[in-house]
């Protein structure tokens, strides 16, 4: 005899509830790549899906000072970016300066620290402007740095640092025979911030598009189909889990580790 049918469901995940906040990345980068093809698909203009991901922006950034990420590097514009149109590349500073402008709110209400890295000589007057300005207006915050790349690549970076190091041995302030990981990475851009933990990429794209090269030497890598206009605090939450289900060796076995 036929009985009633049965009706299953399936309550939502709550995977913020599944992360352990005493295992948390230190410091977590993202390539947000995917705002071009976030725009082409609903048949918009490539800036569109740049304005749409400016909301994705805000939300990660949110979500990763409240759950206690205490480093957040986002790749904001890289130094091949400027060989895109004209007109796309202009929208883009435009589009950098209104956000600080609007967002410096939500940077003191959160306690961030804004910090940026890259070629920022190369940036227009106006987006330096304000840019310059909302770090200073938020140096003293403590609760999490965020940082944007900016007319970034990693090989420049490095290239200037040997720059930087080769200038002082020829003057006499540091000794070859003194140069070494730590040196160097005191010249890198990003001096003052941990290694990367966990690096994520959006858009289904599985490489890292000279970013922060030297930084993700034992980084976790995330790599997602999402696109990043449509990448949300729960896409945040999904790639802390997996990056919590890893194990992270450092070149050493499993043996070594359950032995510590």
């Amino acid at each position: 005899m036929a009985g009633n049918p049965v009706i299953v469901t399936f309550k939502q995940v709550d995977l913020k509830s599944q992360i352990n906040t005493e295992k948390l990345p230190k410091h977590i980068a993202i390539i947000m790549d995917g705002n071009g093809r976030w725009a082409q698909i609903k048949g918009l203009m490539r800036t569109a899906g740049h304005e749409k991901g400016s909301s994705s922006v805000r939300e990660v950034v949110e979500a990763s000072a409240e759950i206690g990420i205490e480093n957040l590097t986002l790749y904001a514009f890289s130094t091949e970016n400027w060989k895109r149109p004209k007109f796309e590349v202009d929208t883009l500073m435009k589009l950098l300066v209104s956000s600080l402008k609007k967002e410096i709110s939500t940077l003191q209400d959160n306690s961030i620290k804004l910090n940026a890295i890259g070629k920022l000589d190369l940036l227009p007057n106006k987006v330096f402007e304000e840019l310059t300005d909302v770090m200073t207006r938020t140096k003293n915050n403590t609760r999490m740095t965020l940082t944007l790349a900016l007319s970034y690549g990693s090989r420049e970076e490095i290239v200037h640092a040997v720059k930087e190091i080769g200038n002082k041995v020829k003057n006499n302030i540091i000794s070859p025979e003194n140069i070494d990981e730590t040196i160097l990475n005191e010249h890198l851009y990003t001096r003052n911030l941990p290694d990367v933990d966990l690096l994520i990429r959006t858009s289904g794209e599985q490489r890292v598009s000279n970013f922060l090269l030297w930084q993700i030497a034992y980084a976790e890598l995330y790599f997602t189909d999402v696109l990043w206009p449509d990448f949300t605090k729960e896409e945040l939450y999904s790639a802390l889990h997996d990056y919590q289900n890893r194990e992270r060796r450092f070149g050493k076995t499993s043996d070594q580790l359950s032995k510590q």
